[in-house]
């Protein structure tokens, strides 16, 4: 996907985003910690824009709750910013769902803040292989892929440009 394609998929989930909930009120959007967040900020942005409200939008750090953790190193960073997510539905949002792990570690943290209505998900790209039973709301595009690659998402916020790739592990 190069940025032009990023940005239709973006704003497509954003329109089934509105249609789905009704519009925006009572949505906050949580954006996984890394990738997920910048994302979600674009897209809390655009429906804001489409619907005239401003939608609240935080990050979680889901790494404390990975069941791999003894296994990756502890990211640095400012962790988990979250406006109330109380009775509110919650769009969580992530570049790339593989397995479903990290969605569920972000699930469990997310719960700890408080105790959403709903949760929803929104990936900017699904590459499937799941190992556990979770399955986004909102995808921007599927991408089948071999259990052996790696797709990589850069976005202009942190890498300078956006795109996503498929590589060769």
């Amino acid at each position: 996907m190069d940025a032009a394609a990023i940005r239709r998929s973006l704003h497509r989930i954003a329109h089934e985003i509105i249609e789905r909930n009704h519009g925006v009120r009572g949505l906050v959007l949580v954006g996984v910690i890394s990738g997920g967040d910048h994302l979600a900020r674009r897209l809390a942005l655009i429906l804001s824009e489409l619907e005239g409200i401003q939608v609240p939008v935080g990050s979680i750090d889901a790494s404390r709750h990975r069941d791999d953790r003894h296994l990756r190193p502890q990211p640095p960073g400012p962790g988990s910013q979250l406006p109330s997510v109380t009775d509110a539905t919650v769009v969580l949002v992530d570049d790339v769902i593989h397995h479903g792990r990290t969605v569920r570690a972000a699930i469990e943290a997310l719960i700890e803040h408080g105790r959403p209505r709903a949760i929803q998900l929104a990936v900017l790209i699904d590459r499937g292989h799941r190992q556990l039973p979770i399955r986004p709301d909102y995808v921007g595009k599927n991408v089948p892929s071999r259990e052996t690659e790696v797709v990589e998402v850069s976005l202009e916020e942190s890498a300078g440009v956006d795109a996503a790739v498929i590589l060769e592990a």
